[in-house]
C-alpha cells in the first residue's frame, strides 16, 4: 500500500467538502492499494457544443484523481500536494446522454519528496480509452 495509512474512503470524500468534485457530480468509489478511481456523469455540464465530452472536464477528473491520491501518501500534519503541470491527450470522443459515464483511474509513477507524477486512464462504459493524462504534484511542507 502507497498511502500514508489506511483512508476510509467515506472520510476522504467527506473531507473535500462542497467542491469541483461536487459541481461536475464526481464520484470517488474505490481506493485501492496504489490507486484512486473516479466516474463522472456526461451531462450539461460536462459537453461542448457538439454535446460530446469536453476535453476540460475530462482533465478536471483527471486532476480530481491524481490530487487524492497524491495528497493520501502524504502526512496531512505535514505535507500536501497541489497540480503543478497537467498534460491529456483525448483519444475517443464520449457522446452527451442520459446514464452516459466515463471512469477514471489514477496511479503513481514517481513519489519523491518534492514532486509527484500521477499517469490517470479515463474510459468509457465499455472499458475503451478516452483520455490518457499525465499529472505532476507540487509537495510542500506545511508552515
Amino acid at each position: 500500500m502507497i498511502w500514508f495509512k489506511t483512508w476510509d474512503i467515506k472520510e476522504v470524500i467527506a473531507s473535500y467538502g462542497t467542491t469541483m468534485l461536487d459541481t461536475l457530480g464526481i464520484d470517488i468509489y474505490e481506493l485501492g492499494n496504489d490507486y484512486v478511481s473516479g466516474k463522472m456523469p456526461v451531462d450539461e455540464r460536462h459537453i461542448q457544443p457538439k454535446k460530446m465530452l469536453h476535453g476540460g472536464a475530462s482533465v478536471a477528473l483527471a486532476e480530481s484523481l491524481g490530487s487524492i491520491g497524491a495528497n493520501l501518501v502524504l502526512n496531512p500534519e505535514t505535507h500536501y500536494a497541489f497540480g503543478l503541470e497537467v498534460n491529456a491527450n483525448h483519444v475517443r470522443s464520449v457522446k452527451y446522454g442520459e446514464g452516459i459515464f466515463v471512469y477514471g483511474t489514477a496511479k503513481s509513477l514517481h513519489i519523491g519528496k518534492t514532486t509527484q507524477v500521477w499517469s490517470i486512464k479515463i474510459t468509457n462504459e465499455e472499458g475503451k480509452l478516452v483520455c490518457i493524462c499525465r499529472l505532476t504534484m507540487a509537495v510542500l511542507e506545511k508552515c
